[in-house]
């Protein structure tokens, strides 16, 4: 029987090979893809035909004889080709939480040409090397090829094993081992360290193990990459070494660089343009790259990014130029085909450097076709920061070749937010503008993925249009090639989403307690009330698409979206309640808000991405080396959270903000319960002291995940919403109004009886993001001021309520009439603030 059943599969072996044996490299690439993607079978129903030519990605795509017979000029074009079918004829989606195929077996007739307006179609950011992808193994890495594969992107970062390379370089040129070892970072850090925004954190961490796992690795990825005719862009030198390298070279001039508030220990030093050490170094480390992983084209050196230029007593365009004139020679001596590839975030975060000008300087001395520019994050441009389109504002770079693009996501951060209508039409202005003849193509650089996953789908589908998206239609064909079907509620909570969630961009989308070390505040995710309805009605549809694995995980996601939304509403009311000595609800509302994360979490221990324990995972099958893997699981616990140094509080600190299980009960929840006995004891809470400790410890607690999450989602989702959060004064509190960043001066009515009786005059911040300056608080009565402040107090999301106590003459008297008078500063912003005017009265 086993003998028998050898047979039969060797066969099958035989005839699979008999049907592609006569298929081209390119062909067999895309047929690779649909194999693994979705089985032999289903992959068998799809032909291939390359048919090459130098004209822009088109695909056609057409059935025959029951079988998708896809056509187009390279094996990205036909595997997007492939995909099209599977999303617009069977209602079939691969994406990163898993995948729904529904392919028939009769196949549904379709007939197709379609052609990409941009030649490259970029993908990722050096940041996601850090927040995503810094621990993954081949077969991680190997999904995320197929799903740029099938999502039609061809100019991806592939900056793996950059360090086990300049290793070498740095043990040529004479460094010692510990003297690289304060030079690097932890493997998460890496970015940072590459772009000389930070140096000597963890630098240890990259042992000889790491080193040639990441060379094998890097293999696998490049070598996959070549087979689908992508062109990865690879690292090369920008200028950055260690601060001894001076021990070898002293006569050279190291320009020390500074980002993020970090010491001077932890600072970058970037080696003067125009030395013969500059031009070594980088020749060196392409030819070292390139005997290890044969010619490359494209090389990504960044030298300024999110940095102050260095201080230079010429025109600082001089300095440029020179900087520019370097990294592109010391690229073409170790290569004269390469192509110097720069990220462009600092053109849009930094104009009060960059601007015409300086941009051109510094691209003055590189050859058109030798430069390539990452612009890609024109979301900022015009929704967050409003500064005009880059490729307006530097007029097309001097026709220097750039792509357009957006950047989705800061951190990794899960925080539903984008603006899909922006998504869906803004590029189709750069195809119509006079500036796009420079332009070199489209894509989107994430900080972190794994998230977000209607708008990766939305945007990548931007890369193969010519006009716009019509989001009414394409909301319904998302939801029935990821669920199966769009039913009427379905239908209507994508809209209210599209208003809402995905109708305003959030810089960085954070929960309350999620920033700034746990926050009593509100955080920055957009709560308009008609998500909860949205969100509702997507969990009305679980009935009818309880079987689709995609429907769940999203439905999981935003029903823990709710629950993480209430508990901050719930987290600030205790505060409050403390504020106004009301102890026994300040308990019942911190208790329920710590339920609420205890449920969002276990809700996600059923997601398949959202998960620590799963990134733990990553990072601990790195090394096969207990002590190590501990140490690869401390740099994985730090980059979720407090990002920097032990007790170094930075910007950076609770920057990456993820919703996952595990992270929510062991982390956030934690932290917000230490919090309230801080409360209860009336003692200063030293959060960085759990942090840091949480950061050292080891593994996930252990948490049973509903046995039924659809159904608890339901009810959860329902329950939360349903339990009103009582207005946050006392019974016996005055609500006078309500004061705004927008009015420097406002005055109240207040009634004649209270004026005697008023202990303090309380304002609450309740919503917005810039910080106010409460002063000239008057007390009027009959026209005549009776009371005024003599101290001034800063409101902001950290000091959320201010209190004044007056001090009136005896027997104050209003008998016609009295009044309330405030003077406010305070910047708008991009968020006006607003909040209350309270007054306590004596019992």
């Amino acid at each position: 029987m086993m003998f028998r059943l050898h047979i039969i599969s060797l066969l099958l072996l035989v005839g699979s090979c008999n049907v592609y044996k006569d298929q081209s490299p390119e062909e067999l690439a895309a047929q690779d893809v649909l194999i693994r993607v979705l089985g032999e079978e289903d992959a068998s129903k799809f032909i291939f035909n390359y048919t090459e030519n130098d004209s822009l990605d088109t695909y056609v795509v057409k059935v025959e004889s029951n079988k998708v017979l896809v056509s187009g000029n390279s094996p990205t074009t036909l595997t997007r080709g492939a995909y099209d079918y599977l999303k617009s004829a069977t209602n079939s989606m691969i994406s990163w939480s898993g995948k729904y195929i529904n392919i028939p077996n009769e196949l549904p007739e379709m007939k197709k040409t379609i052609t990409s307006p941009y030649k490259n179609r970029y993908y990722l950011n050096v940041c996601a090397f850090g927040y995503s992808t810094p621990y993954w193994d081949w077969e991680r890495w190997e999904k995320e090829i197929d799903w740029m594969a099938l999502h039609g992107m061809n100019f991806p970062l592939a900056l793996v094993a950059n360090e086990a390379i300049a290793t070498r370089v740095w043990k040529k040129l004479g460094l010692t081992q510990d003297e690289i070892d304060k030079f690097y970072t932890a493997p998460s850090l890496l970015p940072w360290q590459r772009m000389g925004n930070i140096n000597g954190l963890g630098g240890e961490l990259l042992t000889e193990e790491w080193h040639n796992g990441q060379i094998e690795l890097q293999h696998k990825i490049l070598n996959r990459m070549k087979e689908l005719s992508m062109n990865p862009i690879l690292p090369a030198f920008a200028g950055f070494a260690p601060k001894d390298i001076s021990r070898l070279y002293p006569e050279n001039e190291l320009l020390q660089v500074s980002w993020g508030g970090f010491p001077e220990k932890y600072q970058a030093y970037l080696i003067s343009p125009k030395t013969p050490l500059f031009e070594k170094i980088g020749k060196l480390f392409i030819e070292e790259w390139e005997s290890e992983f044969g010619k490359g084209k494209y090389y990504l050196a960044d030298s300024f990014n999110e940095m102050d230029l260095p201080k230079t007593d010429r025109p600082v365009t001089e300095l440029l130029a020179e900087y520019g004139s370097s990294i592109y020679e010391s690229l073409k001596s170790g290569n004269p085909d390469a192509v110097w590839v720069v990220q462009g975030w600092m053109f849009t975060y930094q104009r009060n450097i960059w601007n015409k000008e300086t941009a051109n300087a510094l691209f003055s001395k590189i050859p058109d076709d030798k430069l390539m520019i990452l612009d890609y994050a024109y979301e900022y441009n015009g929704i967050a920061y409003k500064n005009g389109f880059n490729y307006e504002v530097f007029e097309g770079y001097n026709n220097k070749p750039w792509v357009y693009g957006f950047m989705l996501n800061s951190g990794g951060k899960t925080g539903h937010t984008g603006v899909h209508d922006y998504y869906a039409t803004n590029p189709i202005e750069l195809l119509r503008s006079p500036y796009n003849k420079s332009n070199s193509g489209f894509g989107f650089a994430p900080e972190g993925i794994e998230n977000n996953e209607v708008t990766f789908e939305l945007v990548s589908d931007m890369a193969w249009t010519t006009e716009a998206i019509d989001l009414d239609k394409w909301y319904t064909d998302y939801s029935k090639a990821r669920y199966g079907a769009c039913p009427t509620a379905m239908a209507e909570a994508w809209q209210l989403l599209r208003k809402t969630s995905y109708g305003t961009m959030t810089d960085h989308p954070r929960f309350g307690f999620q920033g700034d070390s746990g926050s009593w505040s509100t955080g920055t995710i957009n709560k308009d009330a008609r998500i909860f309805d949205a969100i509702e009605k997507f969990l009305s549809c679980s009935y009818e698409l309880k079987d689709s694995e995609l429907y769940k995980a999203d439905a999981l996601e935003f029903a823990a979206t709710v629950l993480c939304h209430k508990a901050e509403d719930w987290f600030g009311y205790a505060y409050n309640a403390h504020q106004n000595l009301d102890f026994e609800t300040r308990d019942k509302a911190g208790e329920w808000a710590l339920q609420l994360l205890t449920d969002a979490d276990r809700l996600l221990e059923n997601h398949p991405t959202l998960s620590l324990q799963r990134w733990i995972n990553f990072a601990r099958g790195t090394s096969s080396d207990i002590k190590q893997q501990d140490k690869y699981e401390e740099d994985a616990r730090r980059i979720l959270t407090v990002w920097g140094p032990p007790k170094l509080k930075l910007g950076v600190n609770d920057y990456a903000a993820r919703m996952w299980g595990g992270l929510i009960r062991d982390y956030y929840r934690e932290r917000m319960a230490g919090k309230l006995e801080s409360l209860r004891l009336n003692e200063t809470y030293d959060n960085r002291a759990f942090e840091d400790a949480w950061v050292r410890k080891k593994g996930v607690s252990k948490i049973d995940p509903f046995e039924d999450p659809l159904e608890s989602a339901r009810k959860l989702v329902k329950q939360a919403i349903e339990r009103p959060i009582p207005i946050i004064v006392k019974e016996d509190d005055i609500v006078v109004g309500d004061w705004s960043s927008k009015d420097n001066s406002m005055e109240w009515p207040i009634k004649r009886l209270y004026l005697p009786k008023i202990k303090e005059i309380k304002f609450t911040y309740t919503s917005g993001t810039s910080a106010v300056n409460i002063k000239g608080v008057t007390l009027i009565a009959d026209g005549k001021p009776v009371f005024k402040s003599s101290h001034e107090s800063l409101l902001n999301k950290e000091n959320s309520i201010a209190t004044f106590s007056p001090e009136m003459p005896e027997g104050v008297r209003a008998n016609n009439g009295a009044s309330l008078k405030v003077t406010i500063d305070g910047n708008q912003g991009d968020s006006q603030a607003k909040g209350k005017v309270i007054l306590i009265l004596e019992e």
